[in-house]
């Protein structure tokens, strides 16, 4: 058994590069470091400020692609800031800093502004950058994120997306509120973050205006633009709740809104196990093409049609949700803590199902433990350190929904529950690291719990059945019934990680 200083010794030894990559300190004079500091993407994000509000005017052409954009950054220098970056594919045509012109530079996916004075530290200060270009052809080291479709473009991804249609701090650590105002030609529906604000059309051409008032992660900032069936009605709370239906969808539209119209029912019954729901709207997309997997999009969850190819899935609805807690309210540190994100979306399908009676928790953690022989590849990926090649693997999703189950099997029901509450009501809007999560489980549980992370989240192969660690005889059974969740479960995550 690892004691807590041999746990301790463990995670630091997975978050020393993250350490030594960390940004310049605060209150020094300099340019902005070209990174945040995260060990798995050195270059996204960046250092030396921290923005509070973008405010975006676009004017997209579906027709060729071509996007033109003004960015308005509102931001805070941490330091007395000489030069700043901001991540960023398309070209810039001119830079303004507190409304004067500034110099800048492109290489890459860094855009490098020089303002005409020094930001001092602590002070406020506006970006304005004005922009344009083709999306879809913007590819930098093999990577573009954007989709164009046949009616329009879906910019949609994770971990990154947001460089492919506004400048920013591309990084979970610096989160911000969003005005987006999309221009669109007539006949096409824009559709972003948060409330449909107003809507205006001059010319040929419709303006929809989005506004976000919760702190949003770059990447969770989203647009898609096309020929879709909005609907705006009352959701959980008396709060808006906003779909959108590609008109393409055909056969499939049945079976996808009978999953994405009961996102109430489910963020009422997240409710119950998480906390207050963290935002004031709910909703979700349904694009018809381009789209291989979904994504927790705050306050609008986007899906994949292919999820709904066999049948309708509420798990997947479950999953996104969750994440309105696990992934978006509460988001990664760095890329590396990326376990709680996807652990938690995870578990609380397995928590679905148990309140569905189509299975229960113990069962599910039975069948998919059953589901992967010992010498099985999957055993050999640490959820508490995945690495940047697999943050989106099998064992972060499953074993870490495992490492859940384990540890409500220690702790009990009612510890549990106040864990969770507790990490999400603490971590409201910012970030949160599997250090925070293990101290927090350990103070709310009055129990050491180094052999129940060691086991699951930082040792390779296959936990052996023992109680302390979480792992019940029931488990190793040689014969595990599959509970009646698991086809929707497994349509759900064949195409969950397809980022």
């Amino acid at each position: 058994m690892i004691r807590r200083q041999g746990l301790r010794a463990v995670i630091a030894a997975c978050c020393a590069s993250e350490v030594l990559a960390a940004p310049a300190l605060a209150g020094s004079e300099g340019p902005g470091a070209p990174g945040a500091g995260d060990a798995y993407f050195p270059g996204y994000g960046n250092g030396g400020y921290d923005v509070s509000h973008y405010d975006l005017q676009l004017r997209y052409q579906p027709a060729d692609d071509h996007l033109q954009g003004t960015a308005t950054i509102v931001a805070t220098a941490t330091q007395d800031l000489t030069a700043f970056n901001l991540d960023f594919a398309l070209t810039a045509k001119s830079v303004r800093v507190n409304g004067m012109p500034a110099q800048f530079a492109q290489n890459g996916l860094e855009l490098t502004v020089t303002p005409p004075a020094t930001l001092p530290q602590g002070e406020m200060a506006t970006f304005v950058v004005e922009y344009e270009g083709t999306p879809s052809t913007a590819e930098f080291n093999g990577l573009n994120p954007w989709v164009r479709t046949s009616d329009g473009a879906l910019a949609i991804g994770q971990p990154e997306i947001s460089s492919w249609w506004f400048p920013g701090n591309d990084h979970p650590r610096d989160k911000a509120t969003y005005d987006v105002a999309v221009t669109v030609p007539d006949g096409t529906e824009a559709i972003s973050n948060g409330v449909n604000t107003r809507n205006n059309s001059l010319g040929g051409w419709t303006t929809w205006n989005w506004r976000n008032t919760e702190p949003t992660a770059t990447y969770l900032a989203f647009m898609t633009i096309g020929q879709y069936e909005i609907s705006s009605k009352t959701g959980a709370f008396g709060q808006p709740f906003v779909t959108a239906y590609s008109d393409k969808l055909g056969p499939l539209a049945g079976p996808a809104k009978a999953s994405i119209e009961r996102t109430p029912e489910v963020v009422d019954f997240l409710t119950q196990l998480f906390g207050e729901y963290p935002f004031s709207a709910q909703g979700g997309v349904v694009p018809s093409e381009g789209l291989n997997f979904a994504l927790e999009n705050q306050t609008r969850p986007t899906y994949s049609h292919k999820f709904f190819q066999s049948a309708a899935n509420t798990s997947v609805v479950v999953h996104e949700n969750a994440h309105q807690w696990f992934g978006d309210s509460v988001s990664v540190d760095t890329w590396r803590d990326i376990w709680i994100n996807e652990g938690f979306a995870s578990y609380a399908e397995w928590l679905w199902s148990e309140a569905q009676g189509t299975g229960t928790a113990q069962e599910l953690f039975d069948h998919y433990y059953n589901s992967y022989p010992a010498d099985d590849p999957f055993w050999q990926v640490l959820p508490g350190d995945p690495g940047a090649e697999n943050v989106f693997h099998d064992a972060v999703y499953d074993r870490g929904a495992m490492t859940l189950h384990a540890l409500r099997s220690v702790v009990g029901d009612e510890a549990m529950l106040d864990i969770t509450r507790t990490w999400a009501a603490e971590h409201r809007f910012s970030t949160g690291t599997i250090e925070q999560f293990i101290e927090l489980a350990e103070q709310k549980s009055g129990k050491q719990l180094d052999e129940v992370f060691n086991t699951w989240l930082f040792t390779k192969g296959k936990p052996a059945v023992n109680p302390a660690a979480g792992v019940a005889a029931s488990a190793a059974r040689e014969s595990v019934p599959t509970p009646p969740a698991v086809a929707e479960i497994d349509r759900a995550h064949e195409h969950l990680h397809d980022h």
